[in-house]
């Protein structure tokens, strides 16, 4: 990993309960928690950008389509 570098992220109250209630579930820090929504958009965002398609299946094997904007 390459030098950490130190930012302000302001974030309103209902994205912060959020990222907190991610971090307990996830028994991870919020910048854990942070970096990897980082590369999972990362890598979601460079497949639609080779024109691939995001799905969602539930148990009954019904899909739907993500929209990425």
């Amino acid at each position: 990993m390459g030098a950490k570098r130190t930012m302000t992220l302001n974030l309103t109250d209902a994205e912060m309960a959020t990222l907190e209630e991610l971090s307990e579930k996830k028994d991870l820090s919020k910048t854990a928690v942070l970096r990897q929504a980082l590369r999972l958009y990362q890598m979601v965002d460079a497949r639609i950008e080779r024109g691939d398609k995001l799905f969602f299946e539930d148990e009954a094997k019904a899909k739907a389509e993500v929209m990425v904007l």
